[in-house]
């Protein structure tokens, strides 16, 4: 086996046991609450950003409250943005003034971040842009994710990129130094020719490696969320990532290598529409949606990254811990169906979604049928069904009208045998012991 391939493998173990974590978009464009990409897509000028710097100070910021909300929704990790896209940094960085501890607050919010959410055992990593509207050796006119793309009064010429790596390098030195062990970093993101060595990804992850070696990276040094660059491959680069990242998506069959083995990948995707706060946005997901997404993740062998977006005091949206509250109380139930699964030995139902652990095989039933489930495994190689909410017994459905297909497990619920209605409309979990 490839030897970046088998530190992938060893490295992930944990990762793909725990299935579930927080992402938190949370930084100055909280106060314009238009999205955390407000600046690039109103062309907003440094000088007219400038002002919610002054003004940021989120005197409701609770990052133990955050953390007891991850918990109680079954989350086992947490990624922060240290540095999104506009430069401004949520930790004492000694390489710029644009950072929180600068700000009204004066507190380095990533410090109190780990510490609470470590207090609750819950894995900790830091989202870190690769991007920098701020910085200013950063390209203007021709980048074209720049708020100042195409102006002419932000000429690239004069500008040194080589300085802004060394920055960067440098801010990355001082999140792996300065704030304990770290279990994630999470990069954003490669475009265009802004990509692998345009970075100089192999110096920045050999450094990595140097300091934290079981840490682990997204792929999006080499890629971003619409590809996934050379993790799939025989022969991964260097700072291919530990796991593929697709965004807003869960992939149709899963992530595989060239040759059809799973990689590890995670999906990130959005509780509303934005990732940063957005005031208007009111777009939520429902607590089921998400609850299947996850569900869906994990039959074919992926993790769900669920993005709150704080608002400028600090505070998660109620929309959003009414639907993390929803989820903590089937997670309760129901987690055993999570944590340490993927995918099944069997394919995809008609009315649900199988997880596995070993012997252990979880059907999701997501839609009533007209008859009994149907699972496709013969009666003999079942030792036992059970409700997983409760682990009341279920007895095989042995009615004559399912005698005609003596190589399948058929079953239902309730005293009258009926496979409606199902105990939990939003997912109801049956465990299978196999034999």
């Amino acid at each position: 086996m490839n030897e970046i391939i088998k530190a992938r493998t060893e490295r992930t173990k944990w990762f793909l046991h725990d299935r579930f974590g927080m992402f938190i978009h949370w930084g100055l464009y909280s106060i314009p609450a238009r999205g955390e990409w407000v600046r690039s897509v109103e062309r907003i000028p440094e000088e007219e950003y400038l002002p919610f710097f002054d003004e940021f100070d989120p005197v409701d910021y609770d990052p133990k409250a955050w953390a007891k909300t991850a918990k109680e929704a079954g989350m086992k990790y947490a990624v922060l943005t240290a540095k999104h896209h506009d430069g401004f940094c949520l930790f004492d960085s000694k390489l710029t003034d644009f950072k929180s501890t600068n700000t009204k607050c004066g507190r380095d919010l990533v410090r109190e971040f780990l510490d609470a959410f470590r207090a609750e055992g819950i894995k900790v990593g830091l989202y870190y842009s690769l991007l920098d509207w701020h910085h200013p050796d950063y390209p203007h006119f021709s980048d074209q994710n720049h708020p100042m793309r195409g102006n002419p009064d932000y000429p690239d010429e004069g500008r040194d990129f080589s300085r802004y790596v060394e920055y960067f390098h440098g801010q990355v030195r001082e999140l792996l130094t300065n704030y304990g062990k770290l279990d994630i970093m999470w990069y954003d993101f490669s475009y265009g020719n802004m990509s692998g060595e345009k970075w100089e990804a192999t110096k920045l992850v050999n450094m990595v490696r140097e300091l934290q070696p079981w840490i682990l990276l997204d792929n999006r040094l080499e890629a971003s969320g619409e590809n996934f660059g050379s993790i799939v491959t025989d022969d991964p680069a260097v700072y291919s990532g530990d796991f593929a990242s697709p965004e807003q998506v869960i992939p149709p069959q899963g992530l595989t290598d060239i040759h059809g083995n799973s990689i590890p990948w995670e999906s990130c995707i959005t509780l509303n529409d934005n990732w940063g706060y957005c005031a208007g946005d009111h777009c939520y997901k429902s607590s089921r949606m998400v609850i299947r997404n996850l569900v869906e993740c994990v039959s074919k062998n992926g993790n769900l990254l669920l993005n709150v977006g704080p608002n400028a005091k600090g505070e998660i949206p109620e929309e959003s811990l009414t639907i993390l509250k929803d989820i903590g109380a089937w997670m309760k139930e129901n987690s055993a169906s999570i944590y340490g699964c993927g995918i099944s030995e069997l394919p995809k139902p008609e009315w649900g979604r199988y997880t596995q652990n070993g012997n252990k095989l979880y059907a999701h039933v997501f839609e009533e049928c007209v008859n009994a489930i149907c699972v496709d495994l013969p009666p003999e190689r079942v030792a036992s069904i059970r409700l997983l909410k409760d682990g009341s017994q279920i007895l095989p459905f042995t009615y004559w009208t399912v005698k005609a297909y003596p190589n399948r497990t058929f079953f239902a619920f309730g005293k009258n045998k009926k496979p409606f209605p199902l105990p939990d409309e939003t997912d109801t979990v049956v465990e299978l012991t196999l034999k």
